[in-house]
């Protein structure tokens, strides 16, 4: 009998004794500043002459096939992102507007605020701000949809053209 209670002594205080180890790890999370329009290619946007004097030129349907993909991640305490667009010439009376939509699709984080219906020049102007640590998703029907139209703004001002090339250029900035 003796020698059954130091046994069950010894394993009573093993049970209570606590072995542990700690590892460090290094995490790194870089600035991140990604955009592109999706789907890639151009499009076609042509007035349509009127076929009874007096009246006026038919505006083409307005084109929204491109969307807005970005991907950013901002450094603490930074500020946030924006896209502006702007074109490489103007057409003498022909206004040039763009309008993002807000963002929809399976992105997530802070994603940027639309600026509304813009007219574009040759400098850049905001089309969207706010965008903080973000993601839109990829391709289109993800991001902001972007409604581009054409409006007469001077009739005075007006010459024909044929197939001129308009240029527009998104950048994503602080």
């Amino acid at each position: 009998m003796k020698l059954k209670e130091p046994i069950i002594y010894l394993t009573f205080f093993m049970i209570p004794c606590a072995i542990f180890s700690q590892s460090t790890i290094a995490v790194t999370l870089p600035l991140v500043t990604l955009m592109d329009i999706e789907p890639a290619g151009t499009f076609t946007l042509n007035f349509t002459a009127p076929t009874e004097a007096g009246q006026a030129l038919t505006v083409p349907p307005a084109n929204t096939t491109k969307w807005v993909n970005y991907t950013s991640a901002i450094a603490s305490g930074g500020l946030t992102r924006r896209i502006t667009a702007s074109i490489n010439q103007l057409i003498p009376g022909v206004s040039i507007r763009i309008q993002a939509a807000a963002a929809s699709g399976a992105g997530g984080g802070v994603l940027g605020t639309s600026s509304g219906l813009v007219t574009l020049s040759t400098t850049a102007t905001n089309i969207i701000t706010g965008i903080g640590g973000a993601f839109t998703g990829t391709g289109a029907n993800n991001g902001h949809r972007l409604t581009i139209s054409l409006a007469v703004s001077t009739y005075a001002n007006l010459s024909a053209h044929t197939n001129t090339p308009i240029v527009i250029t998104y950048t994503i900035t602080e």
